[in-house]
């Protein structure tokens, strides 16, 4: 299994923990993922990151589909690939309803029928085979509305670059098979080892059946996200873990339109989220926290001393996935990490 480290997105304040990075960069980790809300972009630091790297790969968990169009995302991914040295890796995601209407200010739509488009225009890009062409529901390229100019015309990127590795961060069952007919890889998020294949097997495998080309789960990354908690006392840990996981399955979203809640509902946590939620949307963050159950904060993180972190990281040996993006905030759990890496 590929070890990464995720640097996440900023508080009130950006900066990037340079030390450490460059500590994963020389022990060989496989990569270093940044992300984006509706603070600090998800490009920006991994430029920062990539300027003073070596080895280590960068990539965006995720880039928000709404925020650009896909030859945007094109330009930046190619532009940063070549400097690099062909080290990027282009995670996307249709983020969710409150942050891409509320911030972005474009419509949430339909987000399955939005990433395969936006995907189909990046690797015309990408491919280079011709000026670039595309008429979908989502997308007109060139623009041909009523308010057109009439003055645009195809082209093709300046830019002679690659099939850039396309990662989606997907959580539904739907989504999940169709990022696995249509990406590289696949970024879910808060993935049990233990209670994710159940759920996601079937979808994954009609994916590839989908793609008609033979594709298989060593030709897919899954790439997870555990947080990583070097500590003897797992129930501290487990503690420090509870008010993020509330923060998704109580708060992210609303009632009746919460990804997270619904994930841990599938994961057969259904009555503590229905009370996480409830206590969250009431105001009552340390309550709904304490409602996480252990159990699944357990399973979704690598939590204790050194022995039981890698007990626990044989499971997901176990599993089909192939990357692990870790959230470390202990420099020390950096050497642990590079024993554990095999790519």
């Amino acid at each position: 299994m590929r070890i990464g480290i995720n640097v996440g997105y900023s508080g009130s304040t950006m900066s990037v923990n340079m030390d450490v990075i460059k500590q994963a960069d020389d022990l060989g980790l496989h990569s270093v993922w940044a992300a984006e809300a509706y603070g600090s972009d998800a490009v920006t630091p991994l430029a920062w990151i990539a300027g003073q790297t070596k080895q280590i790969k960068v990539g965006t968990a995720i880039m928000q589909i709404p925020a650009r169009t896909p030859a945007m995302t094109a330009m930046t991914a190619t532009t940063l690939d070549q400097l690099s040295g062909g080290r990027f890796l282009l995670g996307i995601g249709a983020s969710g309803p409150q942050v891409v209407e509320g911030w972005h200010g474009v419509a949430y739509g339909k987000p399955m029928k939005r990433t395969r488009e936006y995907i189909e225009v990046l690797r015309q890009i990408f491919a280079r085979e011709a000026p670039l062409t595309y008429e979908s529901q989502h997308y007109q390229i060139p623009y041909q509305g009523s308010d057109a100019s009439g003055l645009g015309k195809p082209l093709k990127s300046i830019l002679h670059g690659r099939q850039i590795p396309i990662y989606v961060a997907a959580i539904g069952p739907k989504s999940v098979s169709q990022t696995a007919e249509i990406a590289d890889g696949w970024l879910p998020i808060f993935f049990s080892p233990e209670r994710g294949m159940k759920i996601y097997k079937e979808g994954i495998e009609a994916g590839f059946a989908k793609a008609g080309n033979n594709k298989e789960y060593k030709d897919f990354d899954i790439a997870v996200n555990p947080n990583v908690i070097l500590t003897d006392d797992v129930q501290a840990g487990i503690d420090m873990i509870k008010p993020m996981v509330a923060l998704y399955v109580g708060g992210m979203g609303a009632r009746g339109k919460n990804f997270y809640n619904d994930l841990a509902c599938r994961y057969g946590f259904d009555a503590e989220a229905k009370e996480i939620q409830d206590l969250y949307l009431d105001g009552k963050k340390k309550e709904a926290s304490a409602k996480v159950p252990n159990q699944l904060v357990d399973e979704v993180a690598l939590i204790g001393p050194k022995e039981r972190i890698r007990d626990r990281i044989a499971v997901w040996k176990e599993s089909p996935v192939t990357t692990m993006i870790c959230g470390i905030g202990q420099p020390e759990v950096l050497p642990l990490l590079g024993e554990l890496n095999d790519g």
